[in-house]
Parts: structure tokens; C-alpha cells; sequence
């Protein structure tokens, strides 16, 4: 059974920081690429950051420069470290993991940015 797990949502004010994680079980993680998604409501869910098996990166302009996302394949874990964040940052984050030919996703973990 596949599982991607999220946690490390919550909320925060302008300018501070969160670090989501998300844990994977089922799948051959090291040959997965992994991303954070991000969604509102009445929004399409939009890519945040990606880290391929090979350990590229590539972020939306949006957060260039403020996300980091990491991978540590010993322990199946895919992390976004989120500093100076805005509240147009406020979302539900999803953490997804796919190869060619399958994906899946994590449930979701709200970030909300607020004073």
C-alpha cells in the first residue's frame, strides 16, 4: 500500500518560517521524483517545487529564492523548508511522488500565513 504522509503545516505569521515533510511507504522511493503542490480554493493545484531521483531541483518563480526542497532516500523523506513567507503562500500543500507511468499523493497539509 502506498502512503505519502505530510506534515509540519500550520500557521504562521508574515515573514516566518515552516518546514513541511512528508514520509513515503510502498514505493521504490529513490526512483521517484518528488515534488510539493500547492492548491486554494477555486484554484487549480499548482507545482511549488520538484527534486527528481537524480536530486535536480526546479521551483516556481513564486518561491524562488524563499523554498528549499530537500531529499534524504535513506530515510524515504522529501522536505520543503519555507522561509520569509507571504500570505498569498496560504494553501493546502500536497506532496506527490512519481516515475513515468504512476504518481501518488499525500493528503494534504494547510499552510496558512496570517497576522
Amino acid at each position: 500500500q502506498v502512503q505519502l504522509v505530510e506534515s509540519g503545516g500550520g500557521l504562521v505569521q508574515p515573514g516566518g518560517s515552516l518546514r513541511l515533510s512528508c514520509v513515503a511507504s510502498g514505493i521504490i522511493f529513490r526512483s521517484y521524483n518528488m515534488g510539493w503542490y500547492r492548491q486554494t480554493p477555486g484554484k487549480q493545484r499548482e507545482l511549488v517545487a520538484v527534486i527528481t531521483s537524480g536530486g535536480s531541483t526546479n521551483y516556481a518563480d513564486s518561491v524562488k529564492g524563499r523554498f528549499t526542497i530537500s531529499r534524504d532516500n535513506a530515510k524515504r523523506t522529501v522536505d520543503l523548508q519555507m522561509n520569509s513567507l507571504k500570505p498569498e503562500d496560504t494553501a493546502v500543500y500536497y506532496c506527490n511522488g512519481r516515475t513515468l507511468t504512476l504518481g501518488f499523493w499525500g493528503q494534504g497539509t494547510q499552510v496558512t500565513v496570517s497576522s
